[in-house]
């Protein structure tokens, strides 16, 4: 079989490579019998498994992040959908500066959002810690909110929308019984993209934590510099299984390709 592009195939391997075989070496060490994170693994065990998820530090901090997660991908998605009805099917003038409000979180550095967020809510307004990293976590979901599900929209056929209005329904029911349907599979891609992303955020969550609210990611970061024992590989291994798995559910059920190739169009 001929390779028609030889140069960017070859950097494709080698960006695979880069990602893919450090994630190897984390989750080999995962079930070493040793005590230290050390590669190749001595034996295989996992005890440092059942250390981990017996490691309260570490339970409660994962508690901590689904919470988290759940609350600024449900808000995001309450706000990001209006959003992305309103520049697809609406008549609202500056459409692309509306876009482009939504999706600047995706070049804004997440230290940057963090000060921001810091200066004017905790201190200006005294909000607590988690009411801020919620905001936070809500504004940086909302370009997944908005493009993901804007994919969708824009793969679907007005003119259902215009029938179902010719035929006499009302706006409200139109969108209930057509325009929702529709987008149900872009919206289940952004809830996931959001979830996933905000369970794994370390800037922003690293800027704006306290003592009594700690998300996992910040939690494993923490405990890493303290001890140098396999339990930190562990739980990074259980997170990316849970993570593959919620994937290809995703792709079995909506399918990736299709959603996110219409946000090239």
């Amino acid at each position: 079989m001929k390779v028609r592009r030889p140069v960017a195939s070859a950097l494709a391997v080698a960006g695979y490579i880069v990602m893919i075989v450090p994630i190897m070496f984390v989750v080999a060490t995962a079930f070493t019998g040793g005590e230290t994170l050390r590669f190749p693994p001595e034996g295989v065990s996992l005890r440092w498994f059942e250390a981990a998820l017996s490691y309260e530090p570490f339970i409660g901090a994962l508690v901590s992040s689904l919470q988290l997660a759940v609350l600024a991908t449900v808000l995001a998605l309450l706000v990001g959908v209006p959003v992305t009805l309103a520049i697809y099917r609406g008549r609202i003038p500056g459409k692309g500066l509306v876009e482009g409000l939504f999706l600047s979180p995706l070049i804004v550095p997440e230290l940057v959002v963090g000060l921001a967020l810091y200066q004017q809510l905790m201190i200006g307004l005294k909000l607590d810690n988690f009411e801020t990293l919620l905001i936070g976590h809500t504004v940086l979901m909302l370009p997944y909110a908005v493009r993901v599900t804007g994919a969708s929209l824009a793969l679907a056929d007005p003119a259902l929308e215009e029938a179902a209005r010719g035929l006499g329904a009302s706006p409200l029911r139109t969108f209930f019984t057509i325009t929702l349907p529709l987008l149900r599979p872009g919206i289940f891609s952004a809830g996931l993209l959001s979830f996933v992303t905000s369970f794994n955020n370390v800037p922003l969550s690293l800027l704006l934590q306290s003592r009594d609210f700690r998300t996992l990611p910040v939690t494993m970061l923490d405990y890493v510099q303290q001890s140098y024992d396999p339990m930190v590989a562990a739980m990074a291994t259980l997170i990316l299984a849970a993570t593959i798995v919620i994937a290809v559910i995703a792709e079995r059920t909506v399918g990736f390709a299709k959603i996110f190739g219409g946000i090239n169009r």
